[in-house]
């Protein structure tokens, strides 16, 4: 399996191009494609932007760039997947949209290859059944930022087959990546656990328990996390976060996975976090960050009732 080096994904935002600077990173030929053909060519000068903030570190060399960035091509039609021994999809996560972009996937994959969606908590058995072998999907769900997060979760749909498990095992040892399985239950592991929190976090702010900033060094120093709550939703997006919640609730029909309704407002104010530049903070050019007046309990034009 060591041999497998193509690797097709689709979607070229901050999960996709993390997931092709990565695999770029450890030899695999990467085509990357996007239904904004710019988007493609923006994201891998964004990660030759990135290697060049490395090589400014010492981190990385000029030599080792040049490598990388030779790994990464732009795909201009999906049909350019018909090569791939492993196909990756990492677009919005809606399962109608994705269930569409399988059937083409469908009809130039390889028999052999591997067809997989980085979804974070859509059922893996019902993205595959719009496939002709279902037995050759599976979920690959990296976690942000890719190429820093040493996770894998490898989710097997009810039809994945022992042979597609075994080569996702292996993609993620390629990857230098740490995998664990989780059967195809929604949210599957780490979003079980990881999306209760964040929403809880946003129901205090809500509820004015206390500040965005306290509620963050709350979790850092008293649940020794590197990120507080309102941090990593405002990194993983404000609108990923709704949509996953959406799916949990939906899926479970557990009110504990009912989003926070500011979550909602803020999607439909545009405040999505670091990618739209403000959601629980702001985010300065100079690299800096302010908790977001609109939000906070200092001056919350959203909130109902008094600060305890």
């Amino acid at each position: 399996m060591s041999d497998v080096k193509k690797l097709f994904v689709i979607g070229a935002g901050f999960m996709g191009m993390g997931i092709v600077q990565t695999a770029a990173m450890h030899g695999f030929k990467v085509k990357v494609f996007d239904k904004n053909p710019d988007a493609a060519k923006n994201g891998i000068q964004k990660v030759g932007a990135l290697f060049d903030k490395g090589i400014a570190k010492g981190k990385y060399t000029d030599e080792q760039k040049s490598e990388w960035l030779g790994n990464m091509f732009v795909a201009t039609d999906i049909s350019e997947c018909c090569e791939a021994d492993y196909i990756i999809e990492a677009i919005a996560e809606n399962e109608e949209i994705k269930k569409e972009i399988f059937k083409v996937v469908d009809t130039y994959a390889k028999a052999d290859a591997v067809i997989a969606s980085n979804t974070s908590s859509i059922s893996i058995t019902a993205l595959a059944s719009v496939l002709s072998n279902p037995a050759n999907f599976i979920g690959l769900h990296f976690f942000s930022p890719v190429p820093v997060m040493g996770l894998l979760e490898i989710v097997r749909g009810l039809l994945t087959s022992d042979e597609c498990a075994t080569k996702a095992q292996e993609f993620g040892k390629l990857m230098g990546k740490t995998s664990i399985t989780s059967k195809d239950e929604s949210g599957f592991i780490v979003n079980r656990l990881c999306i209760p929190m964040l929403n809880e976090a946003c129901v205090l702010l809500e509820r004015q328990v206390s500040t965005i900033e306290e509620i963050d060094t709350g979790v850092k120093l008293g649940l020794n996390h590197p990120m507080g709550p309102l941090e990593l939703a405002d990194m993983i997006g404000i609108d990923i976060c709704l949509s996953i919640m959406t799916v949990l609730h939906k899926e479970t029909g557990d009110d504990k996975y009912r989003a926070a309704s500011t979550l909602r407002r803020m999607v439909n104010a545009g405040l999505l976090g670091r990618k739209s530049g403000e959601g629980y903070y702001i985010y300065n050019a100079d690299g800096t960050k302010t908790p977001n007046p609109k939000l906070d309990v200092v001056n919350c034009t959203h909130c109902q009732g008094e600060r305890a």
